[in-house]
C-alpha cells in the first residue's frame, strides 16, 4: 500500500482508472498540485478498464438508446449471446435509469448523442497521440485502422449507409473490397456480406497503458494512492472541508469523484444523487492463430469486439445491467465466443487462456457526468463513460479540469450536467 505525501493538494481524484487519471493529468498541466486516491492498485483485474479491448479512435459513437431498442429488449433478454441484457430485479434505481433510456431511443436524442460522442472521440484521439507521445507512454497507442465486419446483407446495407455522415464529420470510413480485405489480413478467414474500414481506429494497449499514465503522474509530482478507500467526508455548509480514507485524512480545496461505478456510492455520502447503473461487460482472452486478425475488428451486428494482442487474441461484449454484480455468466461467455465463430470461424476458441468481467458506469444517454455536483462549490464529478471510457477519458478529463480551474471550457458542459436526469434537461 502506498501512502498520501501530501495531505492538502489543491484537488483530490477519486478513482485511479482512466477516467480519474486523465483527470489529474490536466489538472496537473493546469497548475494544480494533484493527488488521486483509489481502493485498489492501478490496473489491478478489479479495475473497469483492466481487462477490456481498449478500443479507441472514432469508430463506435453511437449510444446505446436508439431506436428500435426497446422493441428488441425482450427477445434480448432471452439469447445468450444478445449485445445488452437487463437482470430484471426490484431496484427504483433502475426502473428509473430504464426510463430515462426508453425516452432517448428516439432519432433526436440518437443523431444528438451520436454527434457528440463523436466530437469527444475525435478530441480524445488527438489528446491521446500528445498524451503517448511522452517517453512513459511510447507505444501504448496502436493506430493500424479498425474493420468493421458484418454479417449479413442487411446489416452491410446499413453500414454503408453510415458513410457519407461519417465522412462529412470527417470520419475516415470507408468500403473495403474483398481484395484490400485479403491484403489487409492474409490468410484471415472472414464469414461475412462485407466490411468497411475505418483508418482512425486505434486502440489503447491495457492496463500497460494504465500503469505508464500512473508513472507518468507521478514523475510530474502527483501523488497515486493505492489501497486508499474513501470511508467519509467532512463537510461544512457548501464545502467539503476533508476527506477521511483507509490511509489517513486528507484535506483538499476541491475533490472530483471519478470512481467508476463506485462513484454512485461515494456521491451518496455527500447527499448526491447520480443517474448511473452498472453494465457488466466480458472479455475473453485466447491463443492468437492463423485464422487470428492482426488489427482490431468490430463484429458489427453482435457487437463484439476482436483485439489481437501478439500471441493473444482477446474477445470482448456485451452489456448486461446486473448491479453491482461482477460474478462471470458461463451463459454470456460461450454466447460472445458464438457471435465471434459466426463471424471468424477459424479463431481458436476452444482454449480460454483469461475469462474477465468488469463493471462499466452507465448513463441512459451514453454520455459522461461531468460538471460541478449539485449543492457543493468545490465537488465535482467525472463518471458514466460507459463502455468506450478508453475512447471519452481524455477529452472528458480536459473538460473537468477546466471547469475545476475556472477556465473557458472547449464543451458545452451542460451537456454533461451531472444533475441533468433530475431536472429534466436531457
Amino acid at each position: 500500500m502506498t501512502t498520501p505525501g501530501r495531505t492538502d493538494p489543491d484537488v483530490l481524484v477519486v478513482g485511479a482508472g482512466v477516467v480519474g487519471l486523465c483527470c489529474a493529468w490536466f489538472l496537473r498541466r493546469a497548475g494544480h498540485t494533484v493527488t488521486v486516491v483509489d481502493r485498489g492498485e492501478v490496473g489491478d483485474a478489479a479495475a473497469c478498464s483492466a481487462g477490456n479491448t481498449g478500443f479507441v479512435g472514432t469508430q463506435g459513437s453511437a449510444p446505446l438508446a436508439e431506436p428500435g431498442v426497446p422493441a428488441t429488449g425482450i427477445r434480448w433478454l432471452l439469447r445468450p449471446e444478445s449485445p445488452f441484457a437487463v437482470r430484471p430485479r426490484l431496484d427504483g434505481a433502475l426502473l428509473a435509469w430504464l426510463w430515462h433510456f426508453r425516452r432517448h431511443c428516439t432519432e433526436q436524442h440518437a443523431r444528438a448523442g451520436f454527434e457528440t460522442l463523436l466530437a469527444l472521440k475525435q478530441r480524445s484521439l488527438a489528446l491521446l497521440r500528445e498524451i503517448c507521445a511522452e517517453d512513459e507512454l511510447a507505444g501504448t497507442l496502436t493506430e493500424r485502422g479498425m474493420i468493421l465486419a458484418c454479417h449479413t446483407e442487411q446489416g452491410y446495407a446499413k453500414a454503408r449507409r453510415t458513410i457519407p455522415a461519417a465522412t462529412a464529420r470527417g470520419v475516415p470510413l470507408r468500403e473495403l473490397g474483398r481484395a484490400e480485405l485479403a491484403r489487409l489480413e492474409p490468410g484471415v478467414d472472414f464469414a461475412v456480406a462485407g466490411t468497411l474500414l475505418n483508418e482512425e481506429g486505434a486502440a489503447l494497449r491495457v492496463p500497460a497503458f494504465l500503469v505508464a499514465l500512473a508513472a507518468a503522474l507521478r514523475a510530474r509530482g502527483v501523488d497515486v494512492v493505492t489501497g486508499a478507500e474513501v470511508r467519509d467526508f467532512e463537510v461544512t455548509g457548501r464545502r467539503v472541508r476533508a476527506v477521511r480514507t483507509t490511509s489517513g485524512e486528507l484535506r483538499p480545496a476541491e475533490v472530483v469523484i471519478a470512481a467508476g461505478v463506485w462513484s454512485a456510492a461515494c456521491a451518496r455520502m455527500l447527499g448526491v444523487g447520480l443517474t448511473l447503473q452498472p453494465a457488466k461487460g466480458y472479455t475473453v482472452t485466447l491463443p492468437a492463430g492463423p485464422g487470428t486478425p492482426t488489427r482490431p475488428v468490430l463484429l458489427s451486428e453482435g457487437k463484439v469486439a476482436v483485439m489481437p494482442l501478439g500471441d493473444r487474441v482477446r474477445v470482448g461484449g456485451t452489456l448486461e445491467l446486473s448491479g453491482l454484480d461482477a460474478s462471470i455468466s458461463p451463459r454470456r461467455v460461450d454466447g460472445i465466443l458464438h457471435t465471434a465463430r459466426r463471424y471468424l470461424p477459424a479463431l481458436d476458441t476452444g482454449r480460454r487462456l483469461d475469462v474477465w468481467a468488469g463493471l462499466r458506469p452507465c448513463t441512459p444517454d451514453s454520455l459522461p457526468l461531468i460538471g460541478r455536483a449539485d449543492g457543493y462549490d468545490n465537488v465535482s464529478v467525472a463518471t458514466g463513460h460507459g463502455h468506450i471510457g478508453m475512447g471519452l477519458a481524455p477529452a472528458g478529463g480536459k473538460l473537468l479540469a477546466q471547469i475545476v480551474s475556472g477556465a473557458e471550457p472547449d464543451l458545452p458542459p451542460e451537456t454533461f450536467a451531472v444533475d441533468r436526469f433530475r431536472k429534466g434537461i436531457s
